[in-house]
């Protein structure tokens, strides 16, 4: 469905990241005159941060399209069941079908070198109730693993500066498929080291997403901004013509 109104874009990020990841995507989404909005998201499981950022896109006046990078995209194919969602971007990321958790579709293929540099650290949990567990990326690890084509001087700064993901986050359902009711593009980053990238082609074919592949790592957004905001203009005008 279409709509006169030009539509919000909110950027998501994933896990072991956050919205600075996004920083050569915005300007050129701003140059457009576009709204954009890239929350900070919680990073502790996939209801809860599917809840939080379905808080933040009810609050925007019109039409918006959902932006996921990784984890980004379970967390946008829950969220993206708000009304006002309009189109969802999957940029090497997750497209759950409903009932289905993270660990269920990666298990259905080989394990990416991602895989042997996790990290597991507890944190505590609210008083009382125990300790839950984040998993990060070994910081040596991360630049070759996550952003392989990404200048190695903010790799450096990327593999300090991780958010992390709680485990939880790995088991949990998808609670909705937003993709089967509204428009979906996909990126497939084909050198991607973190998530196979026959896991983001599998999700895209099932929810029929208009797909493009680039020979990029994990971060293409970093790698490949042109391609990455080209393909968020298609959303948008398939939005607003």
């Amino acid at each position: 469905m279409t709509t006169n109104e030009t539509p919000t874009v909110v950027l998501v990020h994933g896990a072991f990241a956050d919205a600075s990841s996004f920083a050569r995507v915005v300007p050129a989404l701003l140059d457009d005159g576009l709204e954009v909005v890239a929350p900070a998201v919680p990073n502790r499981s996939l209801i809860g941060d599917s809840a939080y950022l379905a808080s933040v896109v009810r609050r925007i006046p019109g039409p918006v399209v959902l932006v996921g990078h990784s984890y980004g995209g379970a967390v946008i194919t829950v969220a993206g069941a708000e009304e006002n969602v309009k189109a969802l971007v999957y940029l090497a990321g997750y497209a759950l079908e409903e009932g289905e958790s993270l660990g269920e579709l990666q298990g259905r293929f080989p394990d990416s070198e991602l895989a042997s540099a996790l990290v597991y650290t507890p944190y505590p949990l609210a008083e009382g109730a125990g300790e839950g567990t984040d998993v990060s990326v070994q910081v040596d690890r991360l630049p070759a693993i996550f952003a392989a084509d990404v200048d190695p001087e903010l790799t450096r700064v990327l593999a300090v500066s991780q958010r992390p993901l709680a485990a939880a986050a790995f088991g949990e359902a998808a609670s909705a498929a937003a993709w089967r009711t509204t428009p979906s593009w996909g990126i497939v980053a084909a050198a991607d080291r973190t998530i196979n990238p026959e896991v983001q082609r599998f999700g895209y074919r099932r929810a029929g997403t208009t797909t493009v592949e680039v020979d990029s790592s994990h971060l293409v957004m970093l790698s490949h901004p042109g391609l990455v905001a080209d393909v968020i203009r298609e959303a948008v005008r398939s939005v607003r013509d």
